[in-house]
């Protein structure tokens, strides 16, 4: 994984070196116990914290980035038989 992206309030954020499943159950986890605070990276480059306010009816999106794809090892085209 590359990174996820973190839609919230009308702006993008990112998250670097978890996973998506880990980031969800956090997410769920603060809806549950009414708020939660989400550190998400606020820009690029260098790394700016941001927190963002975990609620019910708060809408978030979690938008996972992969890596680079990995090289086939056969790089022969597929062809479709006749």
């Amino acid at each position: 994984m590359k990174r996820i992206d973190i839609e919230y309030g009308g702006r993008m954020y990112s998250v670097g070196g978890r996973e998506p499943d880990e980031v969800m159950r956090e997410i769920e986890e603060g809806i549950e116990s009414g708020h939660h605070w989400l550190r998400v990276n606020d820009g690029e480059g260098m790394r700016r914290d941001a927190l963002l306010l975990v609620t019910p009816g708060v809408p978030i999106a979690v938008v996972p980035i992969p890596g680079e794809p990995s090289v086939d090892p056969d790089p022969r085209p597929y062809v479709l038989p006749d």
